[in-house]
């Protein structure tokens, strides 16, 4: 008996739950919104739909979907399903499901999933008690907070789950459920006779703001308690939908998200010198009941890091501004704290007061730190140890200044502060650097050999560094070339990312910090590749490992076919399949069009040396006026870079096809072009790997050349070794947008 009462109270609850409760979605097809985390293709819809749901913190505003999307979960997986609310929910409750989750996967091997509503509610003991078995897989957590996750949850179990931001829904899907509720008998109102008026609909909707749950209920008081006419029509006219829906509520936590993101907003408006916007967010700030004191201070330390010296005056106007506030109090003192923020937005902007901390770096790393000898203060021991002779008095001298040395003698020449070009420390950047080249003109005037302060010695904390860092040169220049790729890139957590070809995990760097929501998949030409790739991502947390393909350059069907129906935002590829035909560049291009969204983009970027090792050692030798080479080995020389010239530009050619190939398909194509300069040692380990019997070098020049001219070529490079060949590479980036 005690099942079927339960049932009845069941059905007699559904009956009286809130309109927003009964029309919840019951399956993913159902659902609304959310489409970039839950649309086709997306990481979240491919673990609901395979019933591969790990660890999950479902974060966002009210009224966006997370506990509906939770029950959406418990309906689709075979694992069992429990829930909790953290409000209400003990350390007690805690232990009770972990004791059921270990008996079902002792007898039945059943999984167990446990949904925790309000997670944050839960303080740092209760979290602390559910993390061993997460840990260890007894329960799968899905968590759902309006918090953010990062601040207020337990950083272990946030760690050990992938997080999933909820955004406020859109007026389309909130116009999609109103017509839901309106049309369905069973759970809305389509057994009545309801007519909204189209401006009542917009109304509700602007005002509901993205919440959906705010949305239904306006609406249901709306039809409760409106009428019917004569013939059992309820009319909701635009005064109907004002009544149920008085006041758009303003999200502002001062201990959470709200606060922290709006008083960032607030200040990169001030950064940006947006002064419409900096008002916006004051007003919003005002409009929650922020502190104007907490308000001011925060423009005090914009005025000193954002605008700095280029105005001066932009710290004492806050400061006067913040006493006013303090003397008039509200609501007055709007006044005053409006003038300080829309000062800070229209003065001139520097940043270059960070210069103190170069200089705060430099005291933490330099060992000698010695005052100078003519800085010393003389009035102690001047006449003993000689300190302060040698000072000279600027007042003494021509506009109050004069050239010497200030800085301990192992730092003379460094340079911390670089002023801007704006505003008051602008109209003193050039009379500041012809200062600093007199000080160093007298600095060598003043040591015993005129150069003893720019050299380094052995024991130097400078030379190290430069030792240090040309080591790890060739990975600090990739570096930077990965930062020029990606540049101008405008990331979204939900963005798809394919990278073709990829030999390194460089080029994905970006994209997996960028997009956790999305996903990142990677093509390689072959098996050694993939392994070399897949040895490397051992590095990463395994929730954010992109997938990786294997699929070889004459046949892109594959990964359309292992894609899916999802498209890309992004497609990517460095030097990608070298040495390709015309024919298969093109059958490339009609295959990216099908997996590349609308407004996506691809980027590929070609690189390739504009001298060959004979042309820059030419280039080396021509530069010397004494390089001990006879006129008949530098014409020697000249033929080999002849002959290098024209493998690279047959190299050169494979630009050129995918350039024509993208055109002739009708692809939108920018292009952006720089040059690279390099210096590259001539080591025996370099010289072997261009002149080995096998190497790709050799090769090369093996179809033109015969043995003894490129031996004679060995010989030539040998001689200069330790040298620095010049290099130029030349690097071009094509952009391409779909057809039309």
């Amino acid at each position: 008996m005690t099942d079927l009462f339960s049932h009845q109270r069941q059905v007699q609850l559904q009956k009286l739950a809130p309109l927003a409760d009964r029309l919840r979605p019951r399956c993913l097809d159902d659902f609304v919104g959310q489409e970039a985390i839950l649309g086709p293709g997306r990481l979240l819809r491919r673990a609901i739909t395979a019933d591969r749901v790990g660890n999950l913190i479902l974060h966002g505003p009210p009224g966006v979907g997370k506990t509906t999307l939770a029950r959406i979960i418990a309906g689709s997986t075979r694992a069992h399903f429990s829930s909790l609310n953290a409000v209400l929910a003990g350390v007690k409750d805690l232990r009770a499901e972990v004791e059921a989750a270990q008996q079902r996967l002792a007898r039945h091997g059943l999984r167990t999933i446990l949904f925790i509503d309000e997670v944050h509610r839960f303080n740092s003991s209760q979290q602390d008690a559910l993390l061993p078995w997460v840990e260890n897989g007894t329960l799968t957590l899905i968590g759902a907070t309006t918090e953010n996750p990062t601040f207020e949850v337990n950083k272990a179990l946030v760690s050990r789950s992938r997080l999933f931001r909820l955004l406020p829904l859109e007026p389309p899907h909130l116009h999609q459920l109103l017509q839901r509720a309106l049309a369905d008998p069973e759970r809305g109102y389509g057994d009545r006779t309801i007519a909204l008026a189209a401006e009542a609909a917009d109304h509700l909707v602007d005002v509901a703001g993205g919440d959906a749950r705010s949305l239904l209920n306006a609406l249901e008081l709306a039809v409760e308690t409106t009428e019917p006419d004569g013939d059992g029509r309820i009319t909701i006219d635009l005064a109907t939908a004002e009544e149920s829906i008085q006041q758009r509520a303003v999200l502002y936590d001062k201990q959470g998200d709200a606060h922290f993101d709006t008083i960032s907003a607030f200040i990169k408006s001030l950064r940006g010198s947006d002064a419409d916007a900096a008002l916006f967010w004051l007003a919003r700030m005002v409009e929650a009941g922020e502190n104007p004191r907490f308000i001011f201070r925060r423009m005090l330390i914009a005025a000193g890091e954002d605008i700095g010296l280029a105005d001066p005056q932009a710290i004492v106007v806050v400061e006067a501004c913040a006493a006013a506030f303090e003397r008039v109090g509200l609501p007055e003192g709007l006044y005053p704290l409006a003038q300080a923020a829309l000062y800070l937005a229209a003065a001139e902007k520097s940043n270059s007061a960070l210069a103190f901390f170069d200089a705060l770096r430099t005291v933490r790393a330099t060992a000698r730190q010695d005052v100078p000898s003519h800085l010393r203060d003389g009035n102690r021991d001047g006449q003993l140890f000689g300190d302060g002779v040698g000072y000279r008095y600027p007042h003494a001298y021509a506009e109050h200044w004069v050239a010497q040395q200030y800085l301990p003698r192992s730092l003379q020449g460094e340079v911390f502060w670089q002023p801007g070009r704006l505003g008051w420390e602008g109209a003193r950047r050039q009379r500041l650097q012809q200062r600093r080249a007199a000080q160093l003109a007298a600095a060598a005037e003043s040591s015993h050999d005129g150069e003893t302060w720019l050299s380094s010695s052995p024991d130097d904390p400078a030379l190290t560094r430069w030792l240090q860092r040309q080591s790890v040169a060739e990975g600090a220049r990739l570096d930077a070339l990965r930062r020029r790729f990606w540049q101008g890139v405008s990331w979204r957590r939900h963005d798809r990312v394919l990278l073709l070809d990829a030999q390194s995990l460089l080029w994905a760097l970006d994209p997996i910090e960028a997009t956790p929501e999305g996903g990142v998949v990677i093509t390689v030409a072959d098996t050694s590749c993939r392994q070399r790739l897949e040895a490397q991502l051992e590095l990463l947390d395994s929730l954010r490992r992109p997938q990786i393909l294997t699929i070889t350059p004459d046949s892109p069907e594959p990964l359309a076919e292992a894609c899916g129906a999802g498209r890309f935002e992004w497609i990517a590829a460095r030097q990608p399949w070298p040495r390709q035909s015309p024919a298969v560049i093109q059958t490339w291009w009609q295959a990216l069009e099908t997996l590349l969204t609308a407004d996506g983009e691809c980027r590929l970027l070609f690189s390739g040396p504009r001298l060959g090792p004979a042309g820059s050692l030419l280039r080396l030798l021509t530069d010397q006026e004494r390089n001990g080479v006879a006129p008949e080995q530098l014409e020697c020389l000249r033929q080999i870079a002849a002959a290098e010239g024209q493998a690279l530009a047959t190299e050169g050619a494979e630009l050129n096809h995918w350039r024509d190939g993208a055109q002739a398909a009708g692809w939108q194509l920018q292009e952006q072009c720089w040059l690279e300069s390099l210096g590259l040692e001539l080591s025996p380990a370099l010289l072997e790997r261009w002149l080995a019997p096998q190497s790709a070098y050799r090769r090369r020049l093996g179809s033109s050349l015969d043995a003894d001219t490129i031996s004679r070529l060995g010989e030539l490079l040998d001689r200069q070794r330790g040298s620095r060949l010049p290099q130029e590479l030349e690097h071009t980036l094509l952009i391409a947008h779909r057809p039309g």
